[in-house]
């Protein structure tokens, strides 16, 4: 461990290896944050070096989140979310989406990540009519996610599981789709699951180069998987239009100044349980 902070004088929080790069903390440096260290902006910069879309993937997820929370509360009628994985504070949070459309909402963030647990706690601040809890939880264990979300999210009404840009970190040894299909069995009749990862469908070589670089490098390995295995998360449920799609096809926004069909190299889809 260094004794470098993401930010001058800030204390690093302890069990935080800052020798390795970090996942949620490479998200923060592409989205132009100031909690990383720097490993995380010398992989950070190797990889967009390499991929250098992974910048443009990095804003369009934030944009599609917004689309999604906004689309559940204010179409569906959802007031609880559980979003796990939920990685390092930054504009346009789960919980503020949701407690703007409606301030009753309730959220639970899950992370198994110090440092994003820490900055949670003291920026992601809801509203009095709501709720706001974190979790500090691995998504391997489903079992402990719920018993944690239990006591702030009634499990009787529907709620939002939120895995953005997640599962990629859970190998395929490990049981992805039986993870998510577990979290999904103990939720209510009406509730959703919203889930974007990375897939390597238009860059090929090039995206595959830059992900082995960084799986190298010591931080935790991010799987890319194919249409069908990613499709295959929502087995069971009721995909809503458009489906499975690229980031920026997923109900865009009208705006002239966008194009709603690009290609990247990132997919997703909304569903809802029966």
């Amino acid at each position: 461990m260094t004794d470098e902070s993401p930010v001058e004088g800030s204390p690093i929080p302890r069990h935080i290896d800052t020798s390795v790069p970090h996942a949620a903390r490479m998200w923060n440096y592409w989205l132009g944050g100031k909690d990383h260290y720097p490993v995380d902006r010398q992989y950070g910069d190797q990889f967009s070096k390499d991929f250098p879309e992974i910048v443009r993937i990095a804003q369009l997820s934030r944009h599609l989140l917004a689309r999604i929370v906004r689309y559940l509360v204010r179409e569906q009628g959802i007031r609880q979310f559980l979003d796990i994985g939920t990685g390092l504070p930054t504009v346009d949070n789960t919980h503020e989406l949701a407690q703007q459309a409606d301030p009753a909402s309730r959220v639970v963030y899950v992370d198994n990540d110090p440092l994003v647990l820490v900055h949670a706690r003291a920026l992601l601040v809801g509203t009095r009519e709501g709720a706001t809890d974190y979790i500090e939880a691995d998504l391997r264990d489903p079992d402990a996610i719920l018993a944690g979300a239990s006591k702030t999210l009634d499990f009787g009404q529907p709620v939002a599981l939120m895995l953005m840009g997640i599962m990629g970190y859970v190998r395929d040894d490990e049981g992805p789709k039986e993870i998510v299909a577990r979290l999904m069995e103990r939720l209510a009749p009406g509730s959703y699951l919203a889930l974007w990862d990375g897939v390597n469908l238009v860059t090929g070589q090039a995206l595959d180069q830059a992900q082995e670089n960084y799986n190298e490098g010591g931080g935790v390995p991010y799987n890319l998987r194919d249409e069908g295995r990613f499709t295959a998360f929502f087995d069971g449920l009721d995909l809503v239009e458009p489906g499975v799609v690229s980031l920026p096809q997923w109900r865009p926004d009208p705006d002239p100044f966008q194009d709603s069909t690009e290609r990247v190299d990132a997919l997703c889809g909304v569903a809802r349980k029966r």
